[in-house]
């Protein structure tokens, strides 16, 4: 079976246009105070995020498992650590500086970017190092969409990305558990690509703090923590940027970490996983299915590593 379908959506589904449009005027003015009087469900209401052609042809994750069962160490080591101890960070007002080899350096405002780019709900599979799954809806815009208005340099290679670090809103920051602030990177070409997304909300709702918020990049052909959450900071450069955790432990997470059933964690298999929020449960009770090469997204995205050894790029 596919692992993708392109929805058909009937007419009588579709948003007047008129509609579509005063929705647009009341969520950008509510922008101007960082969403003020729109918070949660009501925010995407009014923002009437279209349906992708991404799907994922498998059973949607319950949201009460994708909101409690989190890596994000910055609250804490275990998983049930950051719906536990996310409560006092502070999402909005939020603001991304993006500079480094790109033409027009910028400070961008989430709540602007939420109120006029082009958002899209896409249903993606999720897949953790430890061969956990989940399948999520997410909201969010390409992130080729943001990074062609900074005119990217012939030069840059690289983005960067940097989570927020805000000791005072995040406890796990306290242990040294990694080399803080959060840091990722993706070539460019991959970053460009437009299954990577820079996600603001899942199920039709801003995102939890716990998951990200407020805004998260979202590549889902790689492990889950490529996928850096609370970026306040992307740089384009010529040079492969370090990572979290590659910086912590090189032999076990690679640069790429692309999904890949072939290339096992030093410490267990990858061959197999299991889907969180089916069977009855996490780890004891999930639904245990055969890992996909790139995480099922391999007709899109296997031409960017063409010719290159997998196993050694890991």
């Amino acid at each position: 079976m596919p692992a993708y379908k392109v929805p058909h959506i009937p007419s009588l589904e579709i948003t007047p246009k008129s509609l579509y449009l005063s929705r647009r005027q009341l969520i950008a003015g509510a922008a101007a105070t960082g969403l003020a009087g729109l918070t949660g469900t009501d925010a995407f209401a009014a923002l009437n995020a279209k349906q992708s052609s991404y799907i994922v042809n498998d059973k949607i994750t319950p949201r009460e498992d994708a909101t409690t069962y989190n890596n994000y160490y910055e609250f804490g080591t275990s998983k049930e650590d950051p719906a536990k101890y996310s409560g006092d960070f502070k999402p909005m007002p939020w603001k991304i500086k993006i500079d480094g080899m790109v033409a027009k350096p910028m400070e961008v405002d989430v709540a602007d970017l939420i109120a006029r780019m082009p958002l899209e709900e896409r249903i993606y599979r999720f897949r953790c190092v430890e061969a956990w799954s989940m399948v999520i809806p997410w909201t969010g815009f390409m992130l080729s969409d943001l990074l062609k208005q900074v005119e990217p340099l012939g030069s840059a290679k690289y983005v960067a990305f940097q989570t927020a670090l805000r000791p005072e809103e995040m406890p796990g920051t306290a242990y040294a558990v990694l080399d803080w602030p959060y840091k990722e990177g993706l070539r460019l070409d991959e970053a460009m690509h437009p299954l990577t997304i820079m996600a603001v909300g899942i199920y039709g709702d801003l995102l939890p703090n716990q998951n990200g918020a407020p805004i998260r990049l979202v590549v889902p052909w790689k492990y889950g923590f490529k996928s850096v959450k609370s970026i306040d900071r992307i740089t384009l450069t010529d040079k492969q940027p370090a990572t979290a955790w590659n910086t912590s432990a090189p032999d076990e997470y690679g640069f790429y970490s692309n999904v890949n059933p072939e290339r096992d964690h030093p410490r267990w298999s990858q061959a197999s996983e299991r889907v969180l929020g089916q069977g009855g449960g996490f780890f004891g009770g999930a639904t245990k299915r055969d890992t996909e090469k790139f995480n099922g997204y391999g007709e899109e995205v296997a031409s960017l590593y063409a010719g290159m050894d997998l196993i050694a790029n890991y």
